[in-house]
């Protein structure tokens, strides 16, 4: 059974939401503000969190970000903001999803289990160690080096990364990219694909001059080895 920990201060909000989880077989544990919910994060060993952005005694986006030193666990954040540097921030931060209130909680379900399906269960198949060239990305120790040297990613910056490397000298539209990383129910806008591919190419291609992530206009993107494979 899945474990979901729900950390948002509005209390009739997380009781309806335990609520229908647990109505969906789900094991599910609140918090009403942001030290306690971090506390049960880092301790609990749940399989998904759901974060409230304004939360009393820390921010929802400091928890994440405290989180992210240790923990890869899918983090979906539930906040009433609606802009997009709101957004992206979130998501740059590690956030596996966004979802802004008020929601409909169908939709919430299907975010939950995209986000179950790839942010906290890999299959045997794509969880071996990637190489090329000089580029290593090892899903297990989510790490990823440039002939030894650590190149710091985002949570979707690495699952971006991991799916073009898994998909190497295959042109991946960005629809194709959106259902692999974001998840087949996620309903933003297909740009944020490319916003995250400048991300990688900023922290890889131009840091380290190479050309691995290629663009082919009008269609998508493709991942080949320095030497064009």
């Amino acid at each position: 059974m899945d474990r979901i920990l729900i950390v948002e201060d509005e209390e009739k909000l997380a009781r309806f939401l335990e609520l229908e989880l647990a109505h969906e077989g789900y094991a599910v544990e609140k918090a009403f503000d942001g030290r306690t919910g971090l506390d049960l994060a880092e301790n609990g060993g749940f399989d998904l969190i759901l974060l409230d952005v304004m939360l009393p005694g820390m921010s929802g986006l400091e928890v994440l970000r405290r989180l992210r030193r240790t923990d890869a666990v899918p983090v979906i954040v539930l906040t009433a903001r609606d802009a997009v540097m709101d957004k992206v921030t979130g998501l740059d931060m590690g956030a596996n999803d966004y979802i802004t209130k008020p929601f409909e909680i169908e939709e919430l379900l299907a975010r939950i289990r995209a986000a179950l399906r790839s942010g906290g269960h890999s299959d045997p198949a794509s969880s071996g160690v990637l190489v090329s060239g000089g580029l290593t990305l090892d899903p297990a120790r989510r790490t990823v080096l440039w002939n030894g040297t650590p190149v710091a990613l985002t949570n979707r910056e690495f699952e971006l990364l991991r799916t073009l490397m898994r998909n190497r000298g295959i042109v991946m539209t960005r629809e194709k990219l959106l259902e692999q990383v974001w998840g087949y129910d996620y309903a933003g806008e297909t740009n944020v694909v490319d916003v995250y591919i400048r991300y990688l190419r900023q922290k890889i291609d131009d840091a380290f001059g190479v050309k691995l992530i290629h663009t082919v206009r009008g269609v998508g993107y493709a991942f080949r080895d320095a030497e064009g494979r």
